[in-house]
């Protein structure tokens, strides 16, 4: 079912009015669905019902704590990559229990952060990050639990920046390394081994790449524990697609995902652990944003938006394709065709080029689909212009949950050193 969808002619995020968020909270402005993120996170976790398994949401897809704490009631946990993220999870209800850290560049103070917290598992990425673990671990008098994270050189993932299973990628622990590693991480009187992790990429669009990936580390899983090792959880990662609009491959649902996990591990005894972000949060926001020209050009007619590339990176980080629509329902019979961009003097500031869509004029109103994964997460202040709002809805009701700063607010953070102040044209922020 999908959430954002229009009624009488305009469109709306569930029971409100995105014409009503604009003009009460401006734009552009994130907003979200309660109902999608729900309903997403239940197909997912329903899934794997009957089975051993916990679902720890990728925080780095969207890390608003309202987020976090709408999936921490459907009983999600977390996977995060940093000690923010861990401080986000903890704050928004999710219990240190059911946290996974993962990354490549722990460093020791988050470390001493997650172990004091007493999170799940840290996924180890090197054997040096597994050497400060256990100095870490000993000084607090505690023993940390890890799985390793292998790579199992799978290709997968839609693009070459979101593909992280392969040789040449900077994650993981070589496949031909993995077995020595577990036999020196067996050896650290700080580190108990409890697992084995892997994650081959993200926007994956067919089951191939995962039922390789499963197939190769239940063979390493059964060679370590014949080798003494404990391992009692497989971490999976997570890299479901989700579908954006383009034509492209559409993924496979959550069902058979899970059944093609249930059918290949069955037999391995362990508990699942999955990393769901973008297929829980994807479809779950739109970017709102206004329109405001429309340029005739010589050979193409683009389209300015207030939104831009530092509110939303994706279309110019990966070629990122999002589905456009106006707010107000546009006549079929009318359309043209537009480069949609933004204000920012980049010429990568480009949403899409020679995109059909009915005829706009300034001042209406156009969502950006599909931008609830990876938006406002990886929004900057570019050009000083200030971080996009993000709005939850609720049924009929909705609630700011990050506000816009002002200009002033960013100019706080910074400050003249002493011998600038003398200088007779500075003055006070």
């Amino acid at each position: 079912m999908r959430h954002f969808d229009y009624n009488a002619g305009e469109m709306f995020a569930e029971e409100v009015p995105l014409a009503q968020i604009a003009a009460e909270v401006g734009t552009p402005v994130y907003v979200y669905s309660t109902a999608t993120f729900t309903r997403h996170y239940r197909v997912f976790a329903d899934s794997f019902a009957d089975t051993k398994a916990l679902i720890a949401y990728s925080v780095k897809a969207n890390s608003n704590i309202a987020v976090l704490a709408t999936l921490a009631a459907q009983g999600a946990g977390a996977d995060v990559v940093s000690g923010g993220e861990l401080k986000r999870a903890l704050a928004a209800g999710i219990p240190a229990e059911k946290i996974v850290f993962s990354g490549v560049g722990k460093t020791r103070r988050e470390m001493h952060q997650a172990l004091t917290a007493d999170i799940h598992v840290f996924n180890v990425e090197s054997l040096a990050e597994l050497r400060v673990l256990n100095e870490v671990a000993l000084a607090l008098g505690k023993m940390a639990p890890i799985a390793f994270r292998v790579n199992p050189d799978v290709t997968a993932g839609g693009h070459a920046k979101i593909s992280t299973g392969k040789k040449e990628n900077k994650f993981g622990i070589a496949w031909s390394q993995a077995e020595d590693a577990y036999a020196e991480a067996a050896r650290l009187p700080g580190i108990r081994i409890v697992g084995v992790d892997v994650h081959i990429g993200s926007q994956i669009s067919d089951l191939a790449p995962f039922e390789k990936a499963i197939l190769k580390v239940s063979g390493l899983i059964k060679r370590l524990r014949a080798a003494g090792h404990t391992i009692t959880s497989f971490d999976i990662g997570g890299g479901l697609g989700i579908p954006y609009g383009n034509n492209a491959a559409v993924p496979p649902p959550p069902s058979e995902y899970a059944a093609l996990v249930k059918r290949l591990t069955r037999d391995l005894d362990v508990e699942m652990i999955f990393e769901p972000g973008r297929m829980i949060a994807g479809n779950s926001g739109v970017l709102l944003s206004e329109v405001l020209y429309v340029k005739r050009g010589e050979d193409r007619d683009f389209l300015i938006i207030d939104a831009a590339m530092n509110d939303l990176l994706r279309p110019a980080l990966y070629d990122a394709y999002h589905d456009i629509e106006p707010v107000r329902q546009g006549d079929l019979d009318q359309m043209e065709t537009y480069d949609v961009v933004g204000p920012i003097c980049e010429s990568g500031d480009t949403f899409t080029k020679g995109r059909e869509m009915p005829k706009l004029e300034s001042g209406d109103l156009v969502v950006l689909h599909s931008a609830g994964a990876y938006g406002a997460a990886q929004a900057s202040q570019y050009n000083t212009r200030p971080l996009v709002p993000e709005v939850l809805v609720n049924g009929a009701e909705y609630a700011v949950i990050r506000s816009r700063p002002t200009v002033e607010d960013i100019l706080k953070t910074e400050s003249f050193p002493d011998w600038l102040t003398k200088h007779e044209n500075v003055t006070d922020i």
